[in-house]
């Protein structure tokens, strides 16, 4: 026996008898396996299924004509309006998104896994379901809008404010997930040593928790404020699709297209810019491999 091999050996002794089939690592990264043929084609007909829209929308672009239809007076109008109601969408979701998110997180209540599947449920619902809902809550005559409409002239359906509250019905699941999981992740120690030294439950969450979990919150907020960008089913059963006060830009898409085709894919690809930003603000999140 050489005197290398007697760490070998030693090992060997160690683990119950000699190692088969032991690699040693020589530094770099591991050296990848070959895909089996039934499972590439599959893979590489999903990637094309998934692909070929977008690659479509970039071919048949109006390249030539394209800052014209950006300029129009419909197509900013339908943008800002866009803009400013997924921004305040995603306001009003971390205002009570937030807490909901600490709630579900942090807090041991009967009910409590109920309670998450109602918060999630808007992911699964159709957004045209999601929009008869809040009429029925709160419309003129709904449950709630009854008592808003009398009491303090408040009116939803039908406004831009009512677009906000579309929105964040659709987008504020995505951010109390988004959150919620942060702060699964996140030591609850560090809270409890605040508290043991004096802080109140609110000052420790604020001072502590929320720079701890503040990755979470930025990413759920855009996450839910693309949703948000892109909602189109509770908008326009909720809020109408007026021009200037509720039209947003998935609303303007779907009506261009009737009409100006050429409009529409110009929108279209103001969305698809959009969403590639999003995804790339997230790609240190979501889009690296671990």
């Amino acid at each position: 026996m050489t005197p290398t091999d007697k760490p070998d050996a030693a090992a060997d002794t160690l683990e119950g008898g000699p190692r088969r089939g032991h690699v040693r690592k020589t530094g770099g990264r591991p050296r990848q396996s070959s895909v089996p043929l039934p499972l590439l084609l599959p893979a590489l007909l999903g990637l094309a299924f998934l692909l070929l829209p977008l690659v479509a929308l970039l071919v048949r672009a109006p390249w030539s004509t394209l800052p014209d239809q950006l300029t129009s007076a419909e197509v900013w109008q339908a943008l800002r309006l866009s803009l400013f109601c997924a921004t305040a969408a995603t306001a009003v979701s971390l205002v009570i998104g937030v807490p909901l998110a600490w709630l579900l997180a942090r807090a041991d209540f009967p009910g409590r896994g109920l309670v998450r599947a109602l918060v999630t449920l808007p992911l699964v619902l159709p957004p045209v379901v999601g929009g008869v809902a809040l009429l029925l809550a709160l419309g003129r005559n709904g449950v709630v809008g009854r008592w808003l409409d009398s009491w303090f002239g408040i009116t939803l359906p039908f406004t831009t404010t009512g677009v906000v509250v579309a929105e964040a019905f659709v987008a504020m699941p995505f951010l109390v997930i988004s959150v919620e999981g942060t702060l699964r992740a996140a030591d609850p120690r560090y809270e409890e040593a605040a508290t043991t030294l004096g802080a109140s439950r609110f000052t420790a969450f604020r001072r502590v928790t929320l720079p701890l979990i503040a990755p979470g919150i930025a990413a759920g907020a855009v996450l839910a404020w693309a949703r948000a960008l892109g909602e189109f089913g509770a908008t326009i059963t909720f809020a109408g699709n007026f021009p200037g006060r509720t039209q947003t830009m998935p609303l303007a898409v779907y009506l261009a297209l009737q009409n100006n085709p050429e409009a529409a894919i110009a929108l279209s690809l103001v969305l698809l810019a959009v969403s590639i930003a999003v995804l790339a603000g997230l790609r240190d999140r979501w889009m690296t491999p671990s």
